[in-house]
């Protein structure tokens, strides 16, 4: 079984006549997968100087869905449109005081997360939950290396560090890794299905 999720809803085929709709197609699936990490940002918890946000479960999804390559140049969107200008991130700040404000590291990290997941998604272990929770976990864990490295500069490297950027989201970043190894084998099963 090889093939991510989208490109199997949405196969694309690598001829002469065809090359244009692949790339066309890819945009698309790019630029949809960048706006939903907007709405993930978009959705939180207020906490300073981290917010809890559905960010992580959204790059998670796209990252299973679309495997390695696109899922990399989906974050790589994200995190270009909010190095613009573009209002992608949580919270008020955008533009490049963002990518060096409390929360860099965290966004950094999403880039290794959908690097992990999309990996694992093009060998074709997004099938089943037993297979993803633990790469999902496993990402989710590894974004908090860069987060907290990159935090500990504003807040000091104590329990500082510990209360304000990793304790408040220990039970979400579980719940949020549950369910996103949850969805990839429930929307397998459904297109399995429509696929007869």
């Amino acid at each position: 079984m090889t093939g991510t999720l989208a490109a199997t809803f949405w196969p694309s085929h690598r001829t002469a006549s065809s090359s244009l709709s692949a790339a066309t197609r890819n945009v698309i699936l790019v630029i949809a997968g960048a706006c939903l990490i907007t709405l993930g940002a978009k959705i939180q918890v207020p906490f300073w100087p981290v917010p809890l946000t559905l960010q992580i479960l959204a790059v998670s999804v796209i990252a299973a869905a679309y495997g390695l390559r696109l899922g990399l140049l989906t974050v790589a969107l994200y995190l270009g449109a909010g190095a613009m200008g573009l209002p992608v991130f949580a919270g008020a700040l955008a533009g490049p005081a963002a990518l060096i404000g409390p929360t860099a590291g965290f966004l950094a990290g999403f880039l290794v997360m959908a690097a992990i997941i999309g990996a694992a998604a093009d060998r074709g272990l997004d099938r089943s939950f037993a297979s993803l929770i633990g790469i999902m976990a496993i990402a989710n864990v590894i974004v908090f290396i860069p987060g907290l490295l990159w935090l500990g500069t504003w807040t000091g490297y104590g329990a500082k560090l510990l209360e304000t950027g990793f304790s408040p989201f220990i039970v979400g970043t579980a719940v949020k890794t549950l369910l996103g190894a949850a969805i990839m084998p429930a929307a397998w099963a459904i297109l399995n299905r429509l696929r007869g």
